[in-house]
């Protein structure tokens, strides 16, 4: 198709129309013969677009990321190429663009975070962002201010981009109801993690080259587990198969209404699988006893040696982290060749930056 259309352009160009202005055909004919390359001949490159210019071209038309369920399959996409000369760049020594430059980026966790935390800031900076990390546990949180009146403080502060985690589901698109600027859900209770879902389909694509038509089993606590919501709603919208597997006790009522397999039964679960992700127990989010005990979830629903061995030879392993090491993977496994988790932790840096640079394009200009 873009062959024809370059042909009828090339036609156009030299003048090869009718008084009508169609395409004369046996012209055309012609053309073809002397711009399409002979057999045994090198192709011609003819690039109508580049990555980047259809990159700078495409409209992300989202004022904030609050849940993967929002984003259709070119909108990941997007994100995912962005995302993609993120990380290549991150890996020279001049990591820095001014994407951001003049910006201020707020960091609002409500939980305790590592990985998130740390990769937004330094995704801010890279794009030459002013960032600021609030510390809820030293503010006016900790003396009865509520969430909405924290909003109103931050934004009377004109701050453009607010990345926000909290622990009850729907606070953060509460509060994007209250301020100006662009908010980022960082992880909201048992309900969203965009950025998370986005890393490690990043994370999916660079090792194997494709998402659609990938098995995906994810495993361990799906009843509490956000970052399963996430990743079932960005697979699925990518074309993958996906399968969750947990005790009956720790998955959601109705599993299936979510998109995706349900097995009760790891080895099951696991078989001829292409990727395998292991989730946290969330063990803070729990009322009442889910399991018997740590122990015995490890040795049914645990990662191990001889229950990856029913996936595939080359499956990918990954964990969302921080991964408690005899719970829901061993540590065998978790340092094994086939385990990327530490490619995950450096996607999230090129995934958030990718984000940022996206929803700056709609921010104020003046």
């Amino acid at each position: 198709m873009i062959r024809l259309e370059l042909l009828a352009y090339l036609c156009q160009r030299d003048g090869n129309l009718s008084q009508t202005g169609e395409i004369d055909h046996s012209q055309l004919t012609i053309l073809a013969r002397r711009q399409l390359p002979r057999r045994g001949t090198p192709p011609i490159r003819t690039t109508l677009m580049t990555d980047t210019a259809l990159q700078q071209s495409f409209e992300f038309k989202h004022r904030n990321l609050l849940s993967c369920e929002e984003l259709s399959a070119p909108e990941i996409n997007f994100l995912l190429d962005l995302a993609d000369d993120a990380a290549d760049r991150n890996r020279k020594i001049n990591k820095k663009r001014d994407v951001l430059s003049g910006r201020t980026l707020i960091n609002l966790f409500f939980e305790a975070s590592t990985r998130t935390q740390a990769s937004f800031e330094l995704a801010a900076k890279r794009l030459s962002a002013d960032v600021m990390n609030m510390t809820v546990s030293s503010s006016s949180v900790q003396k009865g201010e509520t969430l909405i009146d924290t909003a109103v403080t931050l934004n009377a502060m004109r701050p453009d981009i607010i990345v926000v985690r909290h622990h009850a589901a729907g606070a953060v698109e509460l509060l994007s109801q209250k301020v100006d600027c662009s908010v980022i859900n960082a992880g909201d209770g048992a309900h969203q993690h965009p950025t998370q879902a986005l890393l490690d389909a990043l994370t999916i694509r660079r090792a194997k080259g494709r998402i659609s038509g990938l098995t995906v089993a994810i495993c361990g606590d799906i009843l509490h587990s956000r970052v399963a919501r996430s990743n079932i709603n960005v697979l699925n919208a990518l074309g993958a198969n996906v399968r969750v597997i947990a005790p009956s006790t720790l998955l959601p009522s109705a599993p299936e209404r979510f998109g995706a397999e349900v097995y009760t039964d790891m080895w099951k679960g696991i078989t001829d699988a292409d990727v395998v992700m292991m989730l946290r127990l969330q063990i803070e989010r729990m009322q009442g006893s889910h399991i018997p005990s740590t122990r015995e979830f490890f040795h049914f629903f645990g990662l191990d040696q001889e229950k990856l061995a029913r996936a595939k030879p080359d499956a990918l392993v990954m964990h969302p982290g921080p991964m408690n090491r005899g719970v829901e993977i061993a540590s065998t496994v978790a340092d094994h060749s086939r385990s990327v988790i530490r490619e995950q932790v450096e996607m999230g840096v090129a995934v958030r930056m990718a984000v940022l640079e996206a929803l700056a394009r709609n921010l104020p200009q003046a």
